[in-house]
């Protein structure tokens, strides 16, 4: 039996300075059955114009265009929508591949029919270059504990769109990802981590007491809106978020 096919799902808006190097990444995987899916969010750059070159080159490359600048949720949702594969991978315009992820990861998956995984990671600066600061992740996460502590990093999940059908992104402003696992873990027990980093998260430059402020009022978005958990619990657990976002953020500073 052969491969089966990887939809990667890849929403694109003014990367022009980096999606070459992402898709270059994709091109280099030992495992070849694969789609790509840009759906580019009316991008005023050369994005568009890059893509449509290596989708001319490899017809494995695919190009959406949103009709209106309409946020990432949006994006993703398209691409899972326009997905041919039963696994469906993410991978940011930013974020980088090891050449082994996808052939590991799916091997990971189909002989334990897992149906949503994520790997570890390493960050990389602006210009690509090695930071040297890895991040493992657990072997398992179930919804009670991704609601206080995220490991899931969206370039590193796939899942199996046959255990988990009509997945779409909430349309939140910030923290749509998140919002996403947790409605998956309502579906399965568990996500499974593979404790190898397989994908490079290239960090921007952001201010620490910025990036902590934006992660609070997603996170409470999430719990009172998404979620809608009562005011209680929701206090309880954004007290345990707020620590485990300092611990990591000490980590990868």
């Amino acid at each position: 039996m052969g491969e089966e096919l990887v939809s990667i799902v890849m929403p694109a808006y003014n990367c022009a300075d980096y999606i070459e190097e992402t898709l270059q990444s994709v091109l280099m995987q030992t495992y070849e059955n694969w789609e790509v899916v840009v759906v580019d969010d009316q991008s005023t750059d050369d994005t568009k114009k890059i893509v449509k070159a290596f989708a001319t080159k490899d017809k494995r490359i695919r190009l959406l265009e949103l009709e209106k600048n309409s946020g990432v949720a949006i994006a993703r949702n398209r691409g899972i929508v326009a997905a041919r594969g039963n696994y469906i991978a993410f991978l940011d315009s930013d974020d980088l591949w090891r050449k082994d992820k996808l052939k590991k990861q799916v091997s990971f998956m189909k002989e334990r029919q897992y149906a949503f995984t994520f790997t570890s990671y390493d960050l990389i600066d602006e210009e690509g270059n090695a930071l040297h600061k890895g991040v493992m992740v657990p072997k398992k996460i179930d919804y009670n504990t991704l609601l206080y502590h995220t490991p899931i990093f969206t370039s590193t999940v796939m899942f199996d769109k046959r255990q988990l059908e009509h997945i779409r992104m909430p349309l939140l402003a910030n923290g749509e990802d998140v919002a996403t696992w947790l409605k998956m873990l309502k579906k399965v027990p568990y996500a499974y981590g593979i404790q190898e980093c397989l994908v490079s998260y290239r960090k921007r430059k952001q201010s620490l007491s910025k990036g902590i402020v934006t992660k609070l009022i997603r996170r409470w978005k999430i719990y009172r809106d998404s979620e809608q958990l009562p005011l209680g619990k929701a206090s309880m657990l954004y007290v345990k978020y707020l620590f485990c976002v300092v611990r990591k953020r000490k980590r990868v500073e």
